[in-house]
């Protein structure tokens, strides 16, 4: 299952659990109402008999999908990369991921500015909106197996911060201010 908490600002390792002491969770529940991030538990061992993903895939329209691992050895320029994906940025279309093996990080910013990190293991899947500040990185065993989901062909376009005059951010901004639903 899914854990979530409040981060120290203060990170020198990206992959350590970097918890406030004592660690602040933060329920499922608070995480959507906070940040808009989703979480589904899904059974990876026969994802396409997974009523729960093939639910959410028709719902939400994703037509496209591909896995992607993230390790020394599957990566090309790996500590480049993993640089790049814990830069803070968003997108300007949900960011899908269905862990298949390892386990990572997802970090996110609330409506204060607080990080909230996510640890995801083997078949949890979340679902990061577009415009919402956040990173990427493994944790300290350095692997994950990921599926990326898609709506059409994929457009996986990261926007550094500042990025706040995208029209993704102002709408995600307002869906905070308002509450999602």
């Amino acid at each position: 299952m899914v854990q979530a908490w409040f981060m120290d600002t203060e990170t020198t390792d990206q992959r350590l659990e970097h918890h406030r002491n004592p660690p602040e969770y933060v329920s499922l529940d608070d995480l959507y109402a906070k940040t808009g991030v989703e979480y589904f538990k899904i059974n990876v061992d026969g994802p396409q008999a997974d009523e729960a993903l093939e639910k959410i895939r028709k719902e939400r329209g994703y037509s496209y999908e591909d896995q992607i691992t993230c390790s020394k050895e599957c990566l090309p320029d790996y500590e480049t990369k993993l640089k790049n994906f814990f830069t803070e940025h968003l997108h300007t279309d949900e960011e899908i991921r269905l862990v298949m093996d390892g386990s990572g990080y997802f970090d996110v910013r609330d409506g204060e500015e607080q990080w909230i990190r996510i640890s995801v293991v083997r078949g949890d899947m979340i679902i990061i909106p577009s415009g919402i500040y956040h990173r990427f990185t493994l944790d300290s065993k350095n692997f994950i197996t990921a599926k990326r989901y898609f709506i059409g062909e994929p457009v996986w376009l990261p926007y550094n911060r500042p990025a706040d005059d995208m029209e993704c951010r102002q709408q995600y901004v307002k869906r905070l201010s308002e509450g999602f639903k």
